[in-house]
Formats: structure tokens, C-alpha cells, sequence
């Protein structure tokens, strides 16, 4: 890499075929540049939603946190301390009745992990779905071995806990699903303006500094052929000049050597 005009270029050729090769990748990389920038705003553009996103779920994590807090409390204070043992006993020995099902979301060329909550009775939750209108103290299904607890007392404060904290497991399972898109979405968009920096502040500017310097030196050519051309022009008439006045100077020799030797025989014949 060499330096024209205080910047820099390619080290090539200064020939037409060369020219036309760096204008072919000047072209690609003014393409590229385009369809990155465009890439880059998409993907700020959901970096910014997903942002907000995060904030109100945050915020509706925190107000559910305290209610699901304050609804454990009251299923102590109606079935006594006692359930807290029947509650961990029920769900150690049952199996899991929601699952997380990952899945991917394509965002200009990027895949973002989307985590989906399934089961609980029928209750889904998307990881991305983040829909306010959802009750959050919603009837849950139980496990077998915690259908009939708090069957003699504190029966709906234990189920209406339970809806409590399926909320808050489907609000967690959201975020999850959330933050591990804003990292991805972070990353994505490092790199991408990376490429967009790249491209618009070395390759295009070398490129077009290769181009310039190759038309300026083909310029250059140019006129030191012309400049040839018209000195061997400028050779060639004086050698033609030269030649025609040889040619006469010939001619006119020969006319005077034969007006000479007429000259001669007259006179002989006079004696």
C-alpha cells in the first residue's frame, strides 16, 4: 500500500484492466456499505424497542414479586406453617408441569433466542410476547399430590398464590428470553458497525484513491503518447522535407549535367 495525495491506495497497475477490476469493487463495497447501514438501523431499531420492553417488564416483575410475596404470607398465615413442607414434598415428587421450549426469531440476517413457556394447564407464555392484557392472578393447574391441600382451610389462598407465581415464572421466563436477545442484539450491532466504519472509512476511500490514482496516471500516458506521436510526426516531415529537396537538388543537377553535354556536341559541329 502506497500513499497518493496524503491518503492511502492499493499498490497496483496503472492499466484499464486494473481500473476496471477496482471500479467492480469499488461498486460491491458502496453496495455493501448500503445494505449494512441498512442492517445496522433494523437492528437499533429493535435494540431500542427491545429495550423498552425490558423496562416494563421489569417494572410489572417488581409489582408482581411483592404481590406473589405478600400472597405466600397469606397462605402461612391460613394453612400454618405446616404447608410450606406439604408444598416442597408435592413438587419434588411430581413432574415439571410447564416447560421452556427454545425457538429463534430472524432479525436482518441476526437469530435471536426466544424462550416460550408451555403447559401449567394450558397457560402458554412467549418469551417475546410481553402481553400486558394477561391476568396476572390467573387459576393455575397443581400438581396430584397438592390438589387436596388446603382443602380444609386456606384452599383459595393457596391456589390464588399459585397464580401468583405461575405469572411470575412466565414474567422470568420472558426476561430470560429478553435479555439473552438484547445481548445478542448488542453484539450483532458491534459488529456490524464495525463493518459500516470499515467499509466507509478505509475500503471505499482506498478504492476510490486507487481509481483516481490509476485515471491520472492513464492521463498521464495518455499525453506522453500524444506528446511521442507528434514529435514522430514532427521527424517523419522533416525527413520527408529532406527527401524532397534532395530529390530536386538531384533533378536539378541532372538538368544541368545534360544542358552541358548539348552544349559540347554543338559546338563540335560549328568546327
Amino acid at each position: 500500500m502506497s500513499s497518493s495525495s496524503g491518503q492511502s491506495r492499493l499498490s497496483v497497475a496503472p492499466t484499464v484492466t486494473v481500473l476496471a477490476v477496482i471500479k467492480t469493487r469499488l461498486l460491491g463495497a458502496s453496495k455493501g456499505h448500503a445494505l449494512l447501514k441498512k442492517k445496522a438501523d433494523a437492528l437499533t431499531l429493535r435494540f431500542r424497542l427491545l429495550v423498552k420492553r425490558l423496562e416494563a417488564l421489569s417494572e410489572r416483575i417488581s409489582a408482581n414479586s411483592g404481590e406473589a410475596s405478600f400472597s405466600m404470607l397469606q397462605v402461612r398465615f391460613a394453612c400454618g406453617e405446616q404447608i410450606k413442607h406439604t408444598i416442597l414434598d408435592g413438587a419434588s415428587s411430581s413432574k415439571a408441569l410447564v416447560k421452556v421450549e427454545p425457538s429463534t426469531d430472524n432479525v436482518a440476517g441476526v437469530q435471536l433466542p426466544v424462550f416460550t413457556l408451555v403447559g401449567g394447564g394450558g397457560n402458554a407464555a412467549g418469551g417475546g410476547a410481553g402481553d400486558d392484557s394477561q391476568q396476572q392472578n390467573r387459576p393455575v393447574a397443581l400438581p396430584e399430590q397438592l390438589e387436596l391441600a388446603g382443602l380444609a382451610k386456606g384452599g383459595q389462598q393457596l391456589h390464588g398464590a399459585a397464580g401468583w407465581y405461575a405469572e411470575l415464572t412466565r414474567l422470568y421466563v420472558e426476561m430470560a428470553s429478553l435479555q439473552t436477545s438484547f445481548a445478542a442484539l448488542d453484539e450483532a450491532i458491534r459488529t456490524t458497525n464495525r463493518r459500516v466504519n470499515a467499509l466507509e472509512n478505509v475500503v471505499k476511500p482506498r478504492l476510490a484513491n486507487t481509481v483516481a490514482y490509476i485515471k491520472s496516471e492513464l492521463d498521464e500516458l495518455e499525453r506522453e503518447e500524444f506528446f511521442r506521436l507528434k514529435k514522430v510526426q514532427a521527424k517523419k516531415k522533416k525527413d520527408m522535407e529532406k527527401a524532397q529537396l534532395a530529390e530536386q537538388a538531384t533533378a536539378a543537377s541532372s538538368l544541368l549535367e545534360a544542358g552541358g553535354a548539348v552544349g559540347d556536341a554543338d559546338d563540335d559541329l560549328l568546327f
